[in-house]
C-alpha cells in the first residue's frame, strides 16, 4: 500500500496537537486526522506519530456514533477517608465537640477547638479503635476538621484591661 508522504512540519503539528489535548477531544482529533490521511491512515499515524491503534479505533467509534466512551480516568485515585472509614465524621465530632467553642465576639460562625489534628488522630486510635497503621493522617484529619467547620486555634486567655487614663468621677476634685 502506498502511504502519503508527510512533511516534518505536518508530523510535528499533529504530534504536538494530540499531546496538548486530553481524553475524548484528543481521540476525536486522532480519528479525524486518520480519516484525512486516507486509506492506510491508521498504520501511518501509528508509525509516524506514535499513536496507539486502540486509541485511534476508539476515537473512530466515537466519531461515528457521536457518543463519548468513558475511559475510566475520572474514577481513578485513592478513596476518600470517609469512604474507607464510614464513621469518621461522627467520631471526629464526638472528640472535638466537647473541646470547641464559638467565636467569643460572635464575629463569625466558626467553631474553634483546642485540639490539634494530631491530637484528634491520637484520640481516634485510643478511644475509637482505629489502627495506628491505617488511621487517617493528621493532614487528612485537619482537612476533615475544616470540612466539619472546626478550626484548630489556641484558646486565648482573657487578659485584664489596662488601666485607663480617663479619670473616674469619684477621683475628680
Amino acid at each position: 500500500m502506498d502511504f502519503m508522504k508527510l512533511t516534518e512540519a505536518t508530523r510535528m503539528l499533529a504530534k504536538e496537537t494530540a499531546e496538548s489535548l486530553k481524553g475524548y477531544v484528543r481521540r476525536l482529533f486522532m480519528a479525524r486526522t486518520v480519516r484525512a490521511l486516507g486509506p492506510g491512515g491508521q498504520n501511518l499515524a501509528e508509525k509516524e506519530f506514535g499513536w496507539s491503534g486502540q486509541t485511534i479505533r476508539k476515537g473512530e467509534h466515537e466519531l461515528e456514533s457521536g457518543i463519548e466512551c468513558l475511559d475510566g480516568r475520572r474514577g481513578r485515585g485513592p478513596k476518600r477517608a470517609e469512604e474507607i472509614f464510614p464513621n469518621l465524621f461522627a467520631d471526629i465530632r464526638a472528640i472535638v465537640d466537647g473541646q470547641s467553642q464559638t467565636d467569643p465576639q460572635f464575629r463569625n460562625q466558626r467553631l474553634y477547638t483546642r485540639l490539634s489534628a494530631a491530637e484528634v488522630r491520637r484520640q481516634l486510635v485510643k478511644k475509637h479503635g482505629y489502627q495506628e497503621s491505617t488511621a487517617p493522617s493528621a493532614e487528612t484529619i485537619r482537612v476533615k476538621l475544616n470540612v466539619l467547620g472546626y478550626h484548630p486555634a489556641r484558646v486565648a486567655k482573657t487578659k485584664p484591661k489596662k488601666r485607663s487614663r480617663k479619670p473616674t468621677p469619684s477621683l475628680t476634685p
